[in-house]
């Protein structure tokens, strides 16, 4: 279970406070969709509850045990965090990225045990990775690169996953298919997913929960329909140029009437 606990999060300088009031909860299987407009907080409050940085008030549990306060090796066994930053090594090969999702799990000399293996086989067969196994991971497209992050997630076996804009660099129908596929590995795995997107229609389609921030430092929490439905998804996008039509489920692009 997550449980977020009179949460509020941000910065100690001229940046101050993004959320507050946060008292969210989601259980193993959630598929969650964090969604707001650029500014809104989503990141931060994605580092905040992956333990990256610090909340400015009230907690993140998972588990029953205080993220911040779990150390290094307990916190890397149970969330798997995926952000837009990717760093490794120039001379890493893919299988060498997703081979250190085992990392926590090994003993000190690193070698990979039947459960490792297994954990990495299965991760590279669901998400497609294979061909480029041996291939540099410096060498790869922004999609591949993409792919290779989330098999890296899902290798990790965590009871939660943070993931920040991972589908920001695939193709339409490479997003449709990574997005359904975290939501099966969700259900099957008895796992909690955390993703936050751009992809407004996708993400209503295929989340079971949606965390939507409306920029201005509020939040609201319910299914797609019920967010569809009370207006708030429009309260949080409609521009002059778009608006969500409840009716229909969707972004529509403004039309001007007759001159």
């Amino acid at each position: 279970m997550l449980d977020l606990q009179s949460l509020a999060v941000g910065y100690r300088n001229a940046r101050g406070v993004v959320l507050s009031g946060i008292d969210l909860a989601a259980a193993p299987g959630d598929f969650v969709c964090i969604l707001g407009r650029n500014g809104s907080g989503k990141s931060t409050l994605m580092r905040t509850i992956a333990g990256l940085q610090p909340s400015l008030d009230g907690i993140v549990l998972l588990d029953g045990e205080v993220v911040a306060s779990m150390r290094p090796a307990t916190r890397a066994r149970r969330i798997a965090v995926v952000l837009t930053e990717r760093r490794f090594n120039p001379g890493l090969r893919v299988d060498d990225v997703i081979a250190l999702a085992r990392q926590p799990f090994t003993d000190w000399q690193g070698g990979l045990a039947d459960d490792d293996r297994a954990a990495i086989a299965d991760a590279v067969a669901v998400t497609g990775i294979e061909p480029f196994l041996r291939r540099f991971f410096s060498d790869l497209s922004d999609g591949e690169r993409q792919r290779v992050m989330i098999a890296r997630a899902l290798a990790q076996t965590p009871h939660l996953m943070v993931l920040d804009e991972i589908t920001a660099f695939l193709d339409l129908p490479s997003r449709v298919e990574i997005m359904a596929l975290l939501r099966s590995q969700a259900r099957e795995n008895r796992q909690i997913v955390l993703l936050s997107s751009h992809d407004l229609d996708l993400s209503l389609q295929l989340s079971d929960s949606v965390w939507l921030l409306d920029g201005e430092g509020g939040f609201s929490v319910g299914t797609p329909d019920a967010l569809s439905r009370s207006g708030a998804l429009g309260g949080a996008f409609d521009t002059d140029a778009i608006r969500f039509s409840p009716a229909d489920g969707r972004f529509e692009i403004k039309t001007s009437g007759p001159a």
